[in-house]
Protein backbone atom coordinates (compact mmCIF):
# COMPACT_ATOMS: atom_id res chain seq x y z
CA UNK A 1 0.00 0.00 0.00
CA UNK A 2 1.53 3.69 -1.19
CA UNK A 3 1.81 5.86 2.03
CA UNK A 4 -0.29 8.68 2.19
CA UNK A 5 2.91 10.57 3.01
CA UNK A 6 5.90 9.80 0.79
CA UNK A 7 8.10 12.28 1.94
CA UNK A 8 7.67 10.56 5.40
CA UNK A 9 8.66 6.98 4.62
CA UNK A 10 11.66 6.14 5.95
CA UNK A 11 11.53 9.10 8.98
CA UNK A 12 11.86 7.41 12.30
CA UNK A 13 8.79 7.98 14.44
CA UNK A 14 8.50 7.30 18.33
CA UNK A 15 6.36 4.76 20.01
CA UNK A 16 3.78 6.90 20.69
CA UNK A 17 3.41 8.40 17.44
CA UNK A 18 3.00 4.21 16.36
CA UNK A 19 0.42 3.95 18.62
CA UNK A 20 -1.35 6.71 17.42
CA UNK A 21 -1.22 5.36 13.56
CA UNK A 22 -3.57 1.99 15.05
CA UNK A 23 -6.49 4.12 17.20
CA UNK A 24 -6.18 7.45 14.11
CA UNK A 25 -5.31 5.43 11.24
CA UNK A 26 -5.15 8.01 8.29
CA UNK A 27 -5.34 11.16 10.08
CA UNK A 28 -1.69 10.49 12.09
CA UNK A 29 -0.19 9.73 8.49
CA UNK A 30 -1.62 13.62 7.31
CA UNK A 31 -0.35 14.72 10.47
CA UNK A 32 3.30 13.54 10.62
CA UNK A 33 3.01 14.08 6.89
CA UNK A 34 2.95 17.77 8.34
CA UNK A 35 5.67 17.47 10.52
CA UNK A 36 7.49 16.34 7.73
CA UNK A 37 6.63 19.12 5.27
CA UNK A 38 7.11 21.60 7.98
CA UNK A 39 10.44 20.31 8.89
CA UNK A 40 12.11 20.33 5.15
CA UNK A 41 10.34 24.00 5.30
CA UNK A 42 12.15 25.20 7.99
CA UNK A 43 15.49 24.04 6.50
CA UNK A 44 14.26 25.80 3.53
CA UNK A 45 13.50 29.09 4.93
CA UNK A 46 17.59 29.01 5.41
CA UNK A 47 18.34 28.72 1.90
CA UNK A 48 18.90 32.45 1.19
CA UNK A 49 20.99 32.89 3.76
CA UNK A 50 23.11 29.71 3.01
CA UNK A 51 23.40 30.58 -0.63
CA UNK A 52 24.72 33.99 0.11
CA UNK A 53 26.90 31.76 2.95
CA UNK A 54 28.25 29.89 -0.46
CA UNK A 55 28.45 33.14 -2.62
CA UNK A 56 30.71 34.81 -0.29
CA UNK A 57 32.58 31.77 0.27
CA UNK A 58 33.52 31.51 -3.18
CA UNK A 59 33.99 35.20 -3.35
CA UNK A 60 36.62 35.24 -0.33
CA UNK A 61 38.44 32.03 -2.03
CA UNK A 62 38.72 33.66 -5.49
CA UNK A 63 40.22 36.89 -4.10
CA UNK A 64 42.80 34.90 -1.57
CA UNK A 65 43.62 33.46 -4.69
CA UNK A 66 44.56 36.68 -6.50
CA UNK A 67 46.40 37.37 -3.19
CA UNK A 68 48.90 35.06 -3.13
CA UNK A 69 49.42 35.06 -6.89
CA UNK A 70 49.46 38.70 -8.11
CA UNK A 71 50.53 40.57 -4.13
CA UNK A 72 51.70 37.80 -1.26
CA UNK A 73 54.04 36.23 -3.81
CA UNK A 74 54.84 39.71 -5.96
CA UNK A 75 55.65 42.03 -2.67
CA UNK A 76 58.00 39.14 -1.25
CA UNK A 77 60.01 38.82 -4.33
CA UNK A 78 60.19 42.84 -4.30
CA UNK A 79 61.40 43.02 -0.86
CA UNK A 80 64.13 40.10 -1.79
CA UNK A 81 65.20 41.32 -4.99
CA UNK A 82 65.04 44.68 -4.31
CA UNK A 83 64.48 46.26 -1.13
CA UNK A 84 66.47 44.10 1.33
CA UNK A 85 69.96 44.13 -0.60
CA UNK A 86 69.40 47.96 -1.01
CA UNK A 87 69.41 48.30 3.00
CA UNK A 88 71.93 45.75 3.10
CA UNK A 89 74.05 47.76 0.80
CA UNK A 90 73.40 50.54 2.34
CA UNK A 91 73.94 49.16 5.95
CA UNK A 92 76.79 50.90 7.94
CA UNK A 93 79.36 48.02 8.32
CA UNK A 94 79.21 46.60 11.82
CA UNK A 95 76.29 45.91 13.90
CA UNK A 96 73.90 47.94 11.81
CA UNK A 97 74.77 45.66 9.01
CA UNK A 98 74.56 42.40 11.13
CA UNK A 99 70.94 43.91 12.52
CA UNK A 100 70.20 43.92 9.33
CA UNK A 101 71.20 40.89 7.68
CA UNK A 102 69.77 38.93 10.70
CA UNK A 103 65.70 40.93 10.00
CA UNK A 104 66.51 40.06 6.49
CA UNK A 105 67.09 35.97 7.43
CA UNK A 106 64.21 36.26 9.53
CA UNK A 107 61.70 37.88 7.11
CA UNK A 108 63.30 36.04 4.71
CA UNK A 109 62.79 32.35 6.41
CA UNK A 110 58.76 33.58 7.21
CA UNK A 111 57.97 34.46 3.95
CA UNK A 112 59.14 30.41 2.62
CA UNK A 113 57.34 29.51 5.90
CA UNK A 114 53.71 31.56 4.87
CA UNK A 115 53.78 30.47 0.83
CA UNK A 116 54.93 26.58 1.96
CA UNK A 117 51.37 27.16 4.30
CA UNK A 118 49.74 28.91 1.34
CA UNK A 119 50.86 26.10 -0.87
CA UNK A 120 49.60 23.41 1.18
CA UNK A 121 46.30 25.60 2.03
CA UNK A 122 46.03 25.95 -2.23
CA UNK A 123 43.78 23.26 -3.38
CA UNK A 124 41.39 23.43 -0.86
CA UNK A 125 40.93 27.24 -1.50
CA UNK A 126 40.38 26.34 -5.06
CA UNK A 127 37.56 23.99 -4.24
CA UNK A 128 35.88 26.33 -2.93
CA UNK A 129 36.31 29.30 -5.26
CA UNK A 130 34.64 26.62 -7.83
CA UNK A 131 31.95 25.66 -5.32
CA UNK A 132 33.41 22.19 -5.17
CA UNK A 133 33.24 20.13 -1.60
CA UNK A 134 36.07 21.02 0.18
CA UNK A 135 38.39 20.19 3.56
CA UNK A 136 39.68 23.50 3.86
CA UNK A 137 41.52 23.21 7.41
CA UNK A 138 40.05 25.67 9.97
CA UNK A 139 43.33 25.71 12.03
CA UNK A 140 45.73 25.54 9.08
CA UNK A 141 44.03 28.91 7.92
CA UNK A 142 43.76 30.86 10.80
CA UNK A 143 47.77 29.52 11.57
CA UNK A 144 48.28 31.27 8.47
CA UNK A 145 46.60 34.63 9.03
CA UNK A 146 48.51 34.68 12.23
CA UNK A 147 51.39 33.88 10.99
CA UNK A 148 51.43 36.79 8.12
CA UNK A 149 49.86 39.38 10.55
CA UNK A 150 52.80 38.39 12.96
CA UNK A 151 55.01 39.13 9.68
CA UNK A 152 53.87 42.39 8.52
CA UNK A 153 54.21 43.75 12.27
CA UNK A 154 57.44 42.65 13.23
CA UNK A 155 58.38 44.05 9.49
CA UNK A 156 56.16 47.13 9.92
CA UNK A 157 57.68 48.09 13.73
CA UNK A 158 61.43 46.74 13.09
CA UNK A 159 62.64 46.85 9.72
CA UNK A 160 60.91 49.25 7.94
CA UNK A 161 61.60 52.44 10.70
CA UNK A 162 65.30 50.72 9.55
CA UNK A 163 65.28 50.93 6.46
CA UNK A 164 63.74 54.42 6.19
CA UNK A 165 66.40 55.33 8.35
CA UNK A 166 69.38 53.62 6.54
CA UNK A 167 67.83 54.82 3.08
CA UNK A 168 67.15 58.51 4.09
CA UNK A 169 70.82 59.03 4.74
CA UNK A 170 71.49 59.27 1.24
CA UNK A 171 68.62 60.68 -1.30
CA UNK A 172 70.33 58.57 -4.47
CA UNK A 173 70.00 55.19 -2.46
CA UNK A 174 65.69 56.19 -1.49
CA UNK A 175 65.20 57.27 -5.41
CA UNK A 176 67.49 53.78 -6.63
CA UNK A 177 64.75 52.21 -4.69
CA UNK A 178 62.10 53.93 -6.08
CA UNK A 179 63.46 53.55 -9.89
CA UNK A 180 63.94 49.49 -9.69
CA UNK A 181 61.04 48.68 -8.57
CA UNK A 182 59.52 50.80 -11.31
CA UNK A 183 61.45 49.44 -13.38
CA UNK A 184 60.25 45.62 -11.87
CA UNK A 185 56.66 46.56 -12.79
CA UNK A 186 56.84 48.44 -15.56
CA UNK A 187 55.03 46.87 -18.66
CA UNK A 188 57.22 45.51 -21.08
CA UNK A 189 57.16 46.48 -24.30
CA UNK A 190 56.10 43.49 -26.56
CA UNK A 191 58.52 42.20 -29.18
CA UNK A 192 58.15 42.83 -32.99
CA UNK A 193 58.18 39.55 -35.07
Amino acid sequence: MRAICPYIEGMSTDPAASDMDTSNGPLTSFSQCHVGILSQLQAFEELPVLQAAAVRARTVAAQTLSLFREAVFVHHADEENELFPAVLRSAVAGPEADKVRAIIRRLTEEHRMIEARWKSLEPAVRAVAKASASDLDTAAVQELAQAYTAHARFEEEQFLPLAQTILSRNGNHMEALGLSLHLRHAPQPMAHI
